[in-house]
């Protein structure tokens, strides 16, 4: 059986968050104490050396972006922004960090500052998230406090700060470039990329951006070393991953495992199996913006790479499990409710998509049997236009659920009563 391995959550539970002293006791800020005595490059190498992926849902190379954002200009003001910004349903990963050991976050975010040389970092926090919020901010008073934060710390000549933003409750400023427009004071519309954050982000400077989990992850890798954050996980995606399992299970919660363990082990071993003795049906990974498993997928391992190759996202770890008693077409007019309501109506494609693959999907069961295949490829040719068309990430995202739910569920669909 798989066991938990916990990097980002290594104090949970462990550590009054809301001492520094605990947090100084536990090994806290001694990687910062080490990356101060290194170099930029040092900093950004190691974190590329580690293999370490973006945990808010891309999997993008970290150290790369990081070393991208660094090289762009050498004197020029760059800003570190971590989205926490958490509304993907089905996901609470990043509130668990910010509530048990806000301090983690603080010091992955000067590390992150000092690898690109920055001086000032946002801390862009999802508005309901009013503990996070509280404990986060006394999290940054008390680092200041000790020189952890502000002017010249720890007399190395590097200054760097932090300040905390409340979100208003949209889901798409939790897209990484709408997130910006919202911290520059506008309305959370999205940019058109390229430029990508790395050369103009927020107030048109350089800006690194990672969310919680991602950057917790960075003083365990400088305090511990590439090769041993490595030697965890699987080899194209080392370390570990949060995984927040919910819906039709006996144990409902967060798990940090070693990537590569399967989503049988997940759901089964971890999380105790289904409720009331029902038989597993599906599983939506990655909240609305995720894809279907079904149970002949259960032993695929939980990486991104695996994953994709079955048509399956990791995502932001979320596992929504289904018994048998679940009725998926209603699931999909949820998840297409919910993106015809989040919608910004900046883009036609989006906002006119959404809603009409919504009201497809509401009419879906009254489409007589022998019509259903060709009335839900139509669908699928909508949003896939859609999401070749569509400004931002959430006008590309109803593909994802729609294809995944015809691949391995097209039985169920086309026999539904």
């Amino acid at each position: 059986m798989v066991k938990e391995v916990r990097i980002a959550l290594r104090n949970s539970g462990k550590i009054n968050p809301e001492s520094i002293d605990e947090y100084i006791n536990a090994d806290g800020y001694q990687a910062l104490r080490k990356a101060l005595r290194s170099t930029p490059s040092g900093i950004y190498d190691e974190i590329i050396d580690s293999g370490l992926r973006g945990r808010g849902g891309a999997g993008f190379p970290t150290g790369t972006k990081e070393k991208t954002t660094a090289l762009i200009c050498a004197d020029c003001e760059k800003y570190v922004v971590c989205n926490a910004d958490e509304g993907e349903p089905g996901t609470f990963k990043d509130r668990v960090i910010m509530e048990t050991d806000p301090h983690s976050l603080v010091e992955g975010m000067i590390i992150a500052g000092f690898s690109i040389n920055a001086s000032y970092g946002y801390i862009y926090i999802r508005g309901e998230y009013s503990l996070s919020i509280s404990r986060v901010q006394k999290a940054i008073d008390q680092a200041r406090e000790k020189k952890f934060l502000g002017e010249n710390i720890l007399g190395s000549g590097y200054s760097f700060d932090i300040e905390i933003r409340r979100g208003a409750g949209s889901y798409l400023c939790g897209e990484e470039l709408t997130l910006l427009e919202s911290l520059e004071g506008k309305r959370g519309y999205p940019r058109i990329k390229p430029p990508y954050p790395a050369e103009r982000g927020l107030w048109g400077k350089p800006t690194l951006i990672n969310n919680v989990e991602t950057l917790a992850n960075f003083a365990p890798i400088i305090l511990n070393g590439a090769v041993w954050y490595r030697s965890i996980g699987t080899e194209k995606s080392p370390g570990t991953k949060i995984f927040t399992v919910s819906g039709d299970v006996n144990n409902p919660g967060y798990y940090e495992t070693p990537t590569g363990l399967t989503l049988r082990e997940l759901i089964f071993d971890f999380g105790g199996g289904i409720k009331n003795g029902r038989t597993f049906k599906a599983a939506l990974l990655g909240g609305a913006a995720g894809t279907f498993a079904s149970a002949q997928l259960l032993d695929v391992q939980m990486g991104y790479d695996k994953l994709k190759e079955h048509g399956l996202t990791l995502g932001s770890g979320a596992v929504i499990v289904m018994d048998e008693t679940r009725d998926l077409v209603k699931s999909l007019e949820t998840i297409m409710k919910f993106f015809k309501h989040e919608s910004c109506g900046k883009c036609i494609p989006c906002r006119l998509g959404t809603a009409q693959i919504y009201q497809s999907i509401c009419g879906f069961s009254e489409i007589p049997v022998q019509k259903r295949e060709d009335f839900f490829k139509s669908i699928l040719k909508q949003a896939d236009l859609m999401a070749k068309t569509s400004l931002c990430p959430l006008g590309q995202s109803p593909i994802l659920p729609l294809r995944s739910i015809w691949q391995n569920f097209s039985d169920e669909l086309l026999t539904l009563k």
